[in-house]
């Protein structure tokens, strides 16, 4: 037999450098309606943590131990700055506190649209 001899592969030869075969899954970023109102009904009942976030820093175990009553931290977010209002720690809008009655509030000025939400999240 000479070197130059070439062999038919066989059916499965290059077969580990091909992806496994994907199952056929809807496109559903194909459609604007991907959710319908009935699947919507599934989760309108499911409850979520809304939170506000009105800052944050960063502070060394030191100066932590150090705090008492009376203690002020200065947060990296300016006063007058709309706060982040998320929902299971993801933002959808950003507001201003307010005062309902005898009760603190927010006033949403600016809701993320859902496509930014879902960016947010990946």
């Amino acid at each position: 037999m000479s070197n130059d001899q070439t062999t038919d592969a066989g059916p499965n030869e290059g077969a580990e450098n091909m992806p496994p075969p994907q199952p056929d899954l809807p496109d559903i970023g194909a459609t604007r309606d991907a959710v319908s109102l009935d699947n919507l009904e599934l989760i309108l009942d499911v409850n979520v943590t809304l939170s506000v976030q009105v800052g944050t820093t960063r502070i060394a175990i030191r100066d932590l131990l150090q705090m008492s009553q009376g203690s002020v931290l200065e947060l990296d977010q300016p006063a007058g700055m709309p706060m982040d209002v998320l929902v299971n720690g993801t933002p959808i809008a950003h507001g201003e506190v307010v005062m309902v009655n005898d009760r603190v509030g927010i006033r949403l000025t600016d809701v993320i649209s859902p496509r930014e939400r879902i960016r947010s999240i990946n």
